[in-house]
């Protein structure tokens, strides 16, 4: 019989279950061992590590962007105002997968290269979770779209900003300039923290000048965020606090009646009040609009006013340098008085012409080709000025010299920037030997001088500095320097201290009584703009030869090309006995300047002088 077989080993299973028993039991406590080393390591280690990501991931600092201070004229009329604009930005660390992102964006929105462009710019110069701006002024349309599509667009924010925007359009458009947005050379160049949420800088005229009046203070606020960088609530903030409102001196009405008298001409028209130096109307035609700079301006429209050959870009005001023509010759004759080279009573023979000693050519006034003939045989400086006597005028500046001339016209204005509240202002020329040696490494001439003595030749001067030199005429000898901002936060501001140009009083009448007549004598230049003006004004025609005319031909205005005809100027001042507003005039290729320029000298000083007397008669 075989011998039985066990079936089971109790012994050896209890041993096999004890030992796996204890190798998972060790398994499980290294296990254990290594979770603890880990929850260690993150809640006391690395704890204010994490915890500084896990805000950074939670709680984000945001700029808050200040309201850039407005700008209104002396009568609180909006000049530049701030409207909300909703813009598409970007917070990159949000965004999984850039490429992909603004690709689906670009089906949604129109998203130029120029936008893309910018963006990448912007995107260089960032903190970490800041929003990129990639696209200004959404439509309705296009909010409702991102909105909809909001899921699927991680890291992407609409914001509401404030965008410039200029309700007067291209009325004030060289006065004020415009704001753009800040490009990669200025990023370079700006306070980082002053411009922190902040996409626009002011780039020309007003805008640029009191840029840090304007800015304002920027301000931040702690948010928490949701894990698509959402705001869910704000923990903490500290305001932004507003650029300062500016209020010029400019009148609306009186800038709308030069532009319009302007007619769409090429030219400018500056008024100035004599007794402070306020600017009430600084108008360059043709301008444009500011607000196409505002939020960029497309390369076919900014290619359209670099090739314009009216050159609207171009502020005539300030910057465009023209012969001052016979607009000078009551400084001159000033000058002969104060230099006691004449007399009231002094008086020259003129033909027509002028010959220096000793040679053979004539420089001739500009009644030879209108009569034939001269002013006449006897002609004193009242008559020179209100006839306008270029023959008179040879004379003195001959007797004078270049030098005396230059010495005693300097403090009027002209050859220096007025320092004028703008942005490029050019100087233009006020010659003299000295400058010509220095200028051309050349001596100067008698026939230079003779030139110079009726404004024309190397002499320029810009709109600006003929109103500032007619103020000082208005006011006997008072020189302000001009000024476009009256107050800030609707505190005035101190008008600067006049400067004086001594002359006796006596030979200022003489020269007033010349530019009244002017306007209202019986052989004034301007008689006719002069008659049925409801106020007594002075004035002086300047018109400045843009080509050379030779010896013996004649100046023929209809056979010239329209931008080969003379410039017409014209300054004036109103009223003749109290003046209270100084207008300056440059019509390029407009002809002669008591035809073309005067009238709107005339319009422009009714309208404000007017404006004046209702005023008056409210407060009555």
């Amino acid at each position: 019989m075989a011998p039985a077989v066990a079936l089971k080993d109790p012994y050896l299973e209890s041993r096999v279950y004890g030992t796996r028993t204890v190798f998972v039991l060790v398994i499980a406590m290294v296990l254990m061992g290594i979770l603890m080393a880990r929850y260690f390591s993150l809640q006391i280690t690395q704890y204010e590590t994490y915890r500084t990501e896990s805000d950074r991931n939670r709680v984000q600092l945001q700029s808050l962007p200040p309201k850039r201070g407005l700008i209104f004229d002396r009568n609180g009329v909006l000049l530049a105002e701030n409207r909300p604009s909703f813009v598409l930005s970007l917070v990159l660390e949000r965004v999984p997968d850039l490429a992909n992102t603004l690709a689906a964006l670009g089906e949604l929105v129109e998203i130029s290269e120029s936008d893309l462009e910018k963006f990448e710019t912007r995107s260089r110069r960032r903190r970490p979770y800041e929003a990129v701006p990639l696209h200004f002024r959404l439509s309705e349309e296009e909010r409702a779209l991102l909105a909809v599509n909001r899921y699927r667009l991680p890291g992407v924010v609409v914001d509401a900003q404030l965008i410039r925007h200029y309700p007067q359009g291209e009325l004030f458009s060289h006065a004020l300039g415009y704001v753009g947005r800040i490009n990669e050379e200025e990023q370079r160049q700006l306070d980082e923290v002053d411009y922190r949420g902040t996409n626009h800088i002011g780039k020309i005229g007003v805008e640029k000048y009191y840029e840090d009046q304007l800015l304002g203070q920027v301000g931040y606020q702690n948010v928490e965020t949701n894990a698509l960088g959402r705001v869910l609530r704000v923990l903490e903030r500290t305001d932004p606090q507003p650029g300062a409102d500016l209020t010029l001196s400019l009148d609306v009405a009186v800038q709308q009646a030069a532009f319009t008298a302007l007619e769409g001409r090429r030219g400018a028209v500056v008024a100035m009040d004599p007794g402070n130096g306020e600017l009430i109307a600084l108008v360059s035609t043709p301008g444009f609009d500011s607000n196409l700079f505002v939020n960029g301006i497309s390369a076919r429209d900014y290619s359209a006013l670099r090739e314009d050959l009216d050159l609207p870009l171009f502020n005539r005001a300030v910057q465009g340098q023209y012969p001052p023509g016979s607009t000078v010759k009551p400084i001159f004759g000033l000058a002969g008085l104060e230099y006691g080279l004449v007399t009231a009573e002094t008086t020259i023979r003129d033909p027509g012409w002028y010959i220096l000693p000793g040679e053979d050519r004539r420089f001739r006034d500009w009644t030879l080709r209108v009569r034939g003939t001269g002013h006449g045989n006897a002609v004193d400086l009242h008559q020179a000025i209100e006839e306008s006597c270029d023959v008179y005028f040879y004379d003195l500046a001959y007797r004078m010299g270049i030098d005396r001339l230059h010495e005693f016209t300097a403090p009027f204005g002209l050859g220096t920037a007025t320092g004028l509240d703008t942005t490029n202002e050019r100087g233009g020329i006020l010659p003299s030997s000295r400058w010509k040696r220095t200028a051309r490494g050349e001596v100067w001439f008698p026939g230079e001088t003779l030139n110079v003595g009726i404004g024309q030749g190397y002499m320029l001067a810009t709109p600006v500095q003929l109103a500032v030199a007619t103020s000082v005429l208005a006011s006997r000898g008072r020189r302000y320097t001009p000024h476009l901002l009256r107050a800030v936060d609707g505190e005035p501001v101190k008008v600067p201290t006049a400067s004086v140009v001594e002359a006796n009083e006596a030979n200022w009448q003489v020269i007033h009584a010349a530019m009244h007549a002017v306007f209202h004598g019986e052989r004034g230049s301007a008689r006719a703009v002069g008659r049925g003006s409801a106020f007594t004004m002075a004035g002086k025609s300047g018109t400045a030869q843009v080509i050379g005319i030779a010896q013996d031909e004649e100046y023929d205005a209809e056979a010239l090309e329209e931008r080969y005809r003379d410039h017409g100027l014209f300054v004036a001042f109103a009223p003749y006995e109290d003046p209270q507003i100084v207008v300056s005039v440059v019509v390029e290729n407009g002809g002669g300047g008591s035809t073309v320029a005067a009238p709107i000298a005339r319009e422009v000083m009714e309208q404000y002088l007017m404006n004046q007397q209702q005023e008056l008669a409210d407060r009555g």
